[in-house]
């Protein structure tokens, strides 16, 4: 396996720009995945990794060596892509044998590798079948089956999973995780689903019209998102955002008056932040505390009206509407069921509570400011 650098990567068709000098370091045996929505150049950057399109400007090194003038071949890398790219008339075990036997390797090698490629995937009862009469999960383990044999130094995958159903997405990620937990490999994984990206990561890039937005862990990104652009875009539901006015600051606390008349009273500092200064406030749908009790009405920090509950069995979705119009969903264990057009009254937990300046940068992360005063 190796490590992969990006240096200063700038990609454009013509007269437009779609990769703007982009830079990362992906260390050996790490999965790393590429996120963001549609055109925010993810499927761009891993084709240029490939060597499937030159880069306009920058520096792809593996291993520390240069790349840049080596053909897709030469590179070393195997690439799955969304479409499984199968050959319809041949069976499973040509499909994987392949790029093999163009290699010349002794046909005892090249069927040890497809063998044991089978076991590990679990496909070895479909070794004789053609692509036709295999399931979609089915054909994807046998694209990556293609790629394990290869041995390459770097795994990449393009949107591999979102042409199969939902349930079986759920098991193909957790079939990728073991498989990468037993290769040890280093894989670069491009995708729109930031829940794939949640769970199959060691690292994730959030990347926004061809430039990175953040690069952490899952949970660092979920935790301490660097702007309002990843504070939504990470995390199912999304972060609910509700536009605020700093009404008092000083250096230990701040006052709020939310969009609508509210006022969220805040124990910590804002940072960089003046009375009169427009903010925004998030908040994820799970961290809100709902006052059912009629004796806890003077606690709620904000009022919202239910337009649709949705009940799952162990858990509830409330989309609700602010008093100023702002779409807000909650998150509710268990079973809670109200009719549309009911209030409900929120807490807003300060420590679950972040605050983005009028541009969207993060200026305080209630989280962090709160154990920063214990």
């Amino acid at each position: 396996m190796a490590a992969l650098s990006l240096r200063n990567i700038d990609k454009a068709f013509g007269a437009v720009r779609v990769i703007h000098g982009v830079s990362l370091d992906v260390v050996d045996g790490e999965f790393v995945v590429l996120v963001g929505p549609s055109g925010c150049g993810k499927s761009t950057l891993l084709r240029i990794i490939a060597g499937l399109e030159a880069a306009t400007a920058g520096e792809i090194l593996i291993d520390g060596k240069s790349v840049n003038h080596l053909p897709a071949a030469d590179r070393g890398l195997a690439m799955v892509f969304q479409s499984y790219a199968l050959y319809p008339h041949m069976t499973v075990y040509k499909n994987i044998s392949f790029g093999l036997e163009n290699s010349r390797l002794p046909r005892a090698d090249i069927d040890r590798l497809v063998r044991e490629a089978a076991e590990m995937l679990r496909i070895t009862d479909y070794l004789q079948r053609k692509p036709k009469a295999l399931s979609g999960g089915q054909r994807q383990r046998v694209a990556i089956g293609r790629a394990i044999v290869r041995d390459p130094k770097i795994f990449l995958f393009d949107e591999p999973l979102s042409n199969l159903d939902a349930e079986l997405r759920v098991v193909m990620r957790k079939e990728l995780a073991t498989l990468h937990a037993s290769l040890g490999g280093t894989m670069v994984y491009v995708t729109h689903d930031q829940i794939e990206a949640m769970t199959l990561a060691d690292r994730i890039v959030v990347l926004r019209d061809g430039r990175i937005e953040q690069v952490g862990t899952p949970l660092d990104l979920y935790n301490r998102p660097l702007n309002q652009f990843v504070a939504g875009f990470i995390g199912s539901p999304k972060m609910n955002f509700l536009d605020a006015r700093v009404a008092q600051i000083d250096r230990a606390s701040a006052s709020l008056e939310i969009a609508g008349g509210e006022t969220l009273n805040l124990p910590f500092a804002i940072q960089g932040a003046a009375a009169g200064d427009a903010v925004i406030i998030g908040i994820r749908p799970e961290h809100f505390v709902v006052l059912f009790g009629p004796e806890e009405a003077g606690r709620a920090d904000i009022t919202v009206k239910v337009n649709l509950d949705e009940q799952l069995g162990g858990e509830t979705y409330f989309y609700c509407v602010s008093a100023a119009g702002a779409p807000i969903t909650i998150h509710q264990p268990g079973q809670r069921p109200l009719t549309r057009g009911e209030q409900l009254r929120l807490v807003l937990p300060p420590a679950a509570v972040h605050v983005f300046d009028a541009a969207g940068a993060m200026i305080a992360n209630g989280r962090d400011a709160m154990a920063g005063a214990r």
